[in-house]
């Protein structure tokens, strides 16, 4: 069985989001905490029936297109299923420490349109590097071509039926792309890693990550999905890099419905009296002043930046002041 997942991610975040990391970290959010549960009632229940012989990961885990148990619902489902107690804690670890954040930034839905998409994306990949392997391995037992691979396997039941083993379960096909979102979200914070003395920027952090993941993929033989992580990073960047190219094409592209979005919203809307993205004249009896004004003002350009290209694109100043003034009674 090939096991997705992540099992040395030892991260510290102190240092992360120090503006608002207290409101970020205080509660587990919605689809995190959801994803969490069932991820964990899933492992039970594998368990549990395992003891009465039915193996649920051979149910539900995802086979190699050409043999004899695929079903197109596993792309879906292996990413719920774990092989043991430690791949399972590895992961949901990740996914809280990093989903926490992402979610919190993204907002749920859009947040969980990525984890599924990028647990299938990674799904895919893993089963087109599965394909290769074939290839190269039948090719050197005689002459096959690339193609004819396919009729070759469906004419001999035996190999189809042998094709079984190979079974990928494990959600850190996604759980890489969160740390791929992460990293591009916050490329500037600096985040402690085991067993590294000092803490390094996020976005070393994951360069070092792909680097270890595509030395492994190409150079070691193990049962980890190295390319399943490889994949779910992949279809995470392509989809963060169409979002901010089109945030206007995609219902999940703006960050302006998290949770973060609408508390600094009303919060500036309840100080100042103004209604963020309507009538931006505010209330004429009002006496402004121009500090007032000037500050007003620019609090409406960085929640319009939000509004039309994502709370990410923020800088550190433009954060630090939306959150300052957010606290403001």
């Amino acid at each position: 069985m090939i096991l997705c997942g992540i099992t040395d991610i030892f991260s510290n975040f102190a240092d992360v989001l120090t503006t608002n990391r207290q409101y970020i970290m205080r509660s587990i959010p919605t689809i995190t905490k959801n994803l969490l549960i069932i991820n964990v009632l899933a492992f039970a229940a594998y368990y549990v029936l395992r003891m009465q012989g039915i193996d649920l990961n051979d149910i539900l885990g995802l086979h190699f297109f050409l043999a004899s148990d695929f079903k197109i619902y596993q792309l879906f489902t292996y990413m719920f299923m774990h092989g043991g107690l430690e791949h399972l804690f590895f992961n949901m670890f990740a996914l809280w420490m990093f989903g926490c954040v992402v979610e919190r930034i993204w907002g749920p839905k859009k947040f969980l349109f990525y984890y599924i998409f990028c647990g299938i994306g990674a799904g895919l990949v893993q089963e087109v590097a599965q394909y290769i392997e074939l290839y190269y391995t039948l090719s050197q037992q005689g002459n096959i071509g690339f193609t004819s691979l396919i009729s070759t396997v469906w004419g001999d039941p035996s190999i189809a039926q042998a094709l079984n083993t190979w079974t990928t379960v494990g959600a850190s096909g996604a759980i890489y792309a969160i740390l791929l979102a992460f990293g591009m979200s916050f490329p500037e914070e600096r985040i402690f890693i085991f067993p590294l003395p000092i803490p390094i920027k996020a976005k070393w952090f994951i360069v070092i990550y792909i680097a270890i993941e595509v030395f492994t993929a190409f150079f070691t033989t193990s049962n980890v999905a190295h390319f399943a992580h490889l994949g779910g990073m992949l279809f995470g960047y392509l989809l963060i890099k169409y979002w901010r190219r089109h945030p206007e094409n995609s219902y999940f592209g703006a960050d302006s419905g998290s949770p973060i979005f609408e508390k600094l919203r009303k919060n500036w809307e309840k100080h100042t009296g103004k209604n963020v993205g309507g009538d931006k004249s505010g209330n004429p009896d009002w006496d402004y002043n121009a500090s007032k004004k000037a500050e007003e003002e620019e609090i409406d350009r960085i929640l319009d930046k939000i509004r039309k290209n994502g709370y990410a694109s923020l800088s550190k100043e433009e954060k630090q002041k939306l959150f300052e003034s957010s606290n403001k009674k």
